[in-house]
């Protein structure tokens, strides 16, 4: 019997107040592929992947997370799950050894903080203070935090907006070594360069709704 696909969402509904942000999205992400929201902003990508991490509940629709529901706090499935969000803050008197391992002290189990800042090219900075990195390398630290669980499911939302050329392609490199071992990660992006680079399938979206889905051009 094969595995159930990593995420499911079928008739989803969100509305916020007379908005309706996701209006009965359908979509299925395989285990093991980089799968790609695109749409502009407020096109509802961000409430879509909240609601599949757990962290909003939806009016209406089902959502399945690697074959299960949430139900109760949901803590055992969010141990599961890789989560960067489109901007997080750090402490700046925090240094960056810290803070991973910080996260790290939030799972049973994981990476080691050491290999989980090897694999976003962070570890020279490991004694360097949250201040003094670069928005590129802030951006690769909430990386590095997503991963420190060693998560089934990673969520990258707007990975790379907001960054140089550079760092964008720093980012873009650590994703693709992430497909390499064999990630399912869900995407979500308004640069049609990064969809087409990175995704195995992408799904494009506007006003809650799915306009298309397929591999991209």
């Amino acid at each position: 019997m094969s595995a159930p696909p990593a995420l499911v969402c079928r008739g989803l509904i969100k509305r916020y107040g007379d908005v309706v942000a996701v209006n009965g999205l359908d979509l299925e992400v395989r285990r093991g592929e980089c799968f790609g929201l695109l749409g502009p902003n407020g096109a509802g990508k961000t409430t879509t992947v909240e609601i599949l991490e757990g962290l909003t509940r939806a009016d209406a629709g089902d959502v399945e997370v690697l074959g299960e529901r949430w139900t109760g706090d949901g803590i055992a499935l969010r141990r599961r799950l890789g989560i960067q969000l489109q901007e997080t803050r750090f402490p700046d008197k925090l240094r960056v050894g810290e803070v991973i391992a910080l996260f790290r002290s939030f799972y049973p189990r994981g990476l080691d903080p050491e290999e989980a800042l090897r694999r976003v090219s962070l570890q020279e900075k490991a004694g360097a203070f949250v201040r003094g990195l670069s928005g590129g390398q802030k951006q690769r630290l909430s990386l590095a935090c997503a991963l420190a669980g060693d998560p089934e499911v990673l969520f990258l939302d707007e990975p790379s907006t907001g960054l140089d050329p550079a760092s964008r392609r720093e980012i873009w490199d650590i994703v693709e070594d992430l497909k390499a071992r064999g990630r399912t990660i869900l995407l979500t992006t308004h640069y049609m360069e990064e969809a087409a680079r990175l995704c195995d399938r992408v799904a494009i979206v506007d006003r809650g709704r799915l306009l298309s889905l397929g591999t991209p051009a």
